[in-house]
This record gives C-alpha cells, structure tokens and sequence, in this order.
C-alpha cells in the first residue's frame, strides 16, 4: 500500500506552499473577502481543533508535536500491514498522514499551525482552517465511510 503516499506527499506540499502563500500575501493586504461566506485570514493556532488549548501557556505545543508524530507512526504502521485491496482505507490514511505531516511541519518551525480560510455565515464564523486540516476532514470521512463499508465485505 505504500504506492499511496503520494497523496501525503502531495498534501504536505500543497499545504505548505498555501501557508507560505498566504502569510506573505495576508501580511502585506489583510484579510480579504473572496464571498459572502468566505474570507482569507491569517490565524496562528497555538492549538488544535477550535483553538483547544490555545492559551495553555506554550507546553501544548509539545504536546501536539508528540501526538502528531504518534499519529503519523501508527498510520505507517498500519499502512505497512494493510492488504492491498483496503484501496479507501489507505487513501484516507494518506490523507490523514498528509494533514498531520503538515500542521506538525508548521509547529515544529514557527511553533504554531498557520490557517488561514475563514468560513461564515452572518455574524457565525467556524474556526479558521487551513489544507493540512481539510486533508485530515476528508481523511476521516473515508475512514468512517470504509469501516461501514467493511461490514458487507467480510460477510461473504
């Protein structure tokens, strides 16, 4: 199943260079509004998910870099014991693997994860996001949706 890390690779690059993209271009300009539901923004998430921990005082970031490095082992892991017809699974661990090398990426640099995509509507905006962190949401549906899918293939 490693023929699929090219889907991590291909995130953690595509991640990385829209981070670099838009730091330089939301630092010289600001926010900018591409919709009436949609803004770039320049965030620094010392946290995760929804800002959890985000005021935790600086030991969450080594914290985060441990669970992301544990993360990205047992998915290698789990890739390198996988069959070869688990085609979903492994594209959705790649997935994963891929977010998570990036946002690791960005902490083990600047020390926090840079998002920058604001979705809203009216005044209720969902916490800015990022590449890496859309690769990890599309990641876990496939997971979702193949463990369900499982059930019917090992019935036969």
């Amino acid at each position: 199943m490693w023929r699929y890390l090219w889907i991590a690779v291909l995130v953690l690059v595509f991640d990385q260079l829209t981070k670099f993209a838009a730091t330089n271009f939301l630092t010289q300009h600001g926010e900018v509004n591409l919709a009436p539901f949609l803004n770039l923004v320049l965030v620094h998430n010392t946290g995760a998910a929804f800002g959890f921990l985000s005021s935790a005082g600086g030991w969450q970031n080594i914290f985060f870099i441990v669970v992301a490095v544990s993360v990205c082992v047992f998915i290698l892991w789990m890739i390198w014991r996988m069959d070869s017809q688990d085609r979903l699974l492994a594209v959705g661990l790649m997935l994963v693997l891929g977010g998570a090398l990036g946002n690791l990426t960005d902490r083990l640099i600047h020390g926090y994860v840079i998002d920058f995509i604001d979705v809203y509507y009216r005044t209720w905006h969902w916490p800015a996001f990022n590449v890496a962190d859309s690769a990890i949401t599309m990641g876990a549906v496939l997971l979702v949706v193949d463990a369900l899918g499982s059930g019917r293939r090992h019935k036969h």
